[in-house]
Order: structure tokens, then C-alpha cells, then sequence
């Protein structure tokens, strides 16, 4: 987990993803994110989550987010059910 935490507000290379089921996209205080994650608007929950870590600069082009993607299905699943389990810490 060197690119985020899920711990409230420990931003790293990306920022925290505590709370972030119902968040909007580019909203961390504190973190500097680009104008296109910025500007992108989504509200983050299993469905945006699930496109989004398919293909994030399909997604969300020109964002900084250097993760390729997860093609697996099973694993989208798992990452998205430990982020909505991390969302209250």
C-alpha cells in the first residue's frame, strides 16, 4: 500500500481511501490531485469503483493514477468490499 492508506487523512503518492464509499472523486483535503480527477465528478461506490479499477485512465483520462487496472472480476470484488469495510476507519 504505497500509493494510498486507508487510514484517515495519511495521504501518500494517492490519497486516503477512508470513507470514500459516497465520496466525490478529487475531494481529500490536503491531497493534489489533477485536474482531470478533479474535474471527473464521480461518486464513488461498488459499481464506480468496479469500472474504475478495471481501467482508471479509461476512466479517468489524464488522472496521475499509475495503477494499470485489475482485470479480474474477483478481485475488483475483494479490493472493493476491504475499501467499503476501511470506510469508517
Amino acid at each position: 500500500m504505497a500509493c494510498h492508506s486507508v487510514d484517515r487523512g495519511v495521504n501518500r503518492l494517492g490519497p486516503s481511501l477512508a470513507g470514500i464509499m459516497g465520496r466525490t472523486s478529487g475531494t481529500v483535503p490536503g491531497f493534489a490531485y489533477s485536474p482531470a480527477m478533479k474535474n471527473a465528478k464521480i461518486r464513488w461506490d461498488a459499481k464506480s469503483l468496479d469500472v474504475f479499477l478495471t481501467k482508471p485512465a479509461a476512466k479517468v483520462p489524464g488522472s496521475k493514477m499509475i495503477f494499470a487496472g485489475l482485470p479480474n472480476p474477483a478481485d475488483r470484488a475483494n479490493l472493493i468490499a476491504y475499501l467499503a469495510s476501511s470506510s469508517g476507519k
